[in-house]
């Protein structure tokens, strides 16, 4: 019942990229996450230490990150790491939605928005790992035709990006960077 009546209340957030200065909302909205949603996101069970090492982390590496923001709040991330040991232009792909907004078309606007970002940064291959009970993951990979595939108890799999082109640039939302609004 409670769950019908979140869904009835409209968005009313916005997905952009996430300022330097938005590193204490990114973390969190981290620590925030339940169980099993903290579990989908780090693929394992994590301790609030490692969660607030991780945020700093990823904003002093230069992680990409894309958030959904609503009354101040990140209350969503999908976040891009470049993976500069591969051979061609590859970053590692990481998602997380607060439980009460799961299943309201968050995670799948920050799945596209990220794509775009990465295809205006030059990249030619996403990598996404997550836990094989991960569904929402898995069922987002696939709908950018990932393949994905069991190897060590996790499922891997490679989203293969075509480049934009200049005017792609332009219609895609990438340049310039405008906020995508709800509500």
């Amino acid at each position: 019942m409670e769950q019908d009546v979140q869904r009835a209340v409209p968005l009313m957030g916005t997905i952009r990229q996430l300022r330097p200065s938005d590193l204490p909302r990114f973390r969190d909205h981290l620590l925030r996450l339940d169980p099993e949603s903290r579990r989908d996101r780090f693929n394992g069970v994590t301790d609030d230490t490692f969660v607030e090492h991780y945020a700093n982390r990823s904003f002093a590496s230069g992680t990409t990150v894309i958030g959904y923001v609503e009354n101040g709040d990140v209350l969503g991330a999908a976040e891009l790491h470049e993976r500069a040991e591969e051979a061609e232009p590859t970053a590692e792909i990481a998602f997380s939605v607060e439980r009460h907004l799961q299943g309201r078309g968050i995670g799948a606007n920050l799945f596209e928005r990220l794509i775009m970002q990465a295809r205006g940064l030059g990249y030619t291959q996403l990598r996404v790992t997550t836990h094989p009970q991960n569904a929402a993951m898995r069922a987002l990979a696939r709908r950018y035709n990932a393949t994905l595939v069991f190897e060590d108890g996790e499922t891997v799999g490679a989203i293969h990006l075509d480049p934009l082109m200049p005017l792609d640039l332009i219609t895609s939302g990438v340049a310039p960077k405008r906020p995508l609004r709800f509500g």
